[in-house]
């Protein structure tokens, strides 16, 4: 049995460049269906957030519109109500990857509030990619990865990897909103060889130990891949 650290924002609202706050936190999918996934299998999962702060679910992800239906709504509910970890989150800032076999990150615009700044966050992905052991991060919390740099410098550039995409941005209404894009700052200031498929079809990216996935629906074929990796 692995062990698996998922690191949430602990964001509940992002604000955007007008000054107006938009309410956000973790999309449920990218948290459920993977959370779901690796404790059938066996292992078990921890939660680490920015300062222990319980994280908070986008309510827009529980919409059945958002979820592939009521019923898909009310397993991604069950799903959640289910996980005690999310209550009970530990910080970022005593995490010891040593005691992890991988590290997961769902997204939601919740990472674009917090985890691109967090320095602990930071440290933590750091660390990570210089152990070797599988680091998998979907949809927008790659922003994170802006946290790694260094004077300037990430230790991800020219890795491939893929986010969440500007043009999947335009679609939710957000791409004129947002003070920045996550697929231009991760070919920008991360440095990264991105790629990206259809919108919001599954798509994802392997480069040595990190796999990125570029929206919800990636997130089920990452915990998959991640499965895989840890059998």
């Amino acid at each position: 049995m692995a062990k698996i650290l998922f690191v949430v924002s602990g964001a509940s609202y992002w604000v955007l460049k007008d000054g107006t706050r938009h309410a956000t936190g973790y999309w449920a999918e990218e948290f459920a269906l993977p959370y779901k996934k690796v404790t059938e299998a066996g292992h078990e999962v921890c939660v680490a957030s920015p300062n222990g702060v319980t994280p908070t679910v986008d309510m827009m992800s529980l919409r059945p519109s958002m979820a592939g239906g009521e019923e898909g709504a009310l397993e991604l509910e069950s799903i959640i109500r289910s996980a005690e970890v999310l209550r009970r989150p530990l910080k970022l800032s005593d995490v010891r990857l040593e005691d992890y076999d991988a590290v997961y990150l769902p997204g939601g615009h919740g990472p674009m509030s917090d985890l691109w700044l967090d320095a602990d966050a930071g440290r933590l992905l750091t660390a990570q990619l210089a152990s070797g052991k599988p680091l998998a991060i979907v949809c927008h919390a790659p922003a994170a990865l802006l946290s790694t740099r260094n004077h300037g410098e990430s230790p991800f550039k020219g890795y491939r990897a893929t986010g969440f995409s500007n043009e999947e941005e335009e679609a939710v209404g957000l791409a004129d909103k947002a003070p920045w894009l996550l697929e231009d700052e991760l070919k920008d200031k991360v440095g990264v060889d991105y790629s990206r498929g259809e919108i919001w079809a599954p798509y994802m990216v392997e480069d040595r130990s990190l796999i990125t996935g570029q929206n919800p629906h990636s997130a089920a074929i990452l915990a998959d891949r991640l499965l895989e990796i840890l059998a």
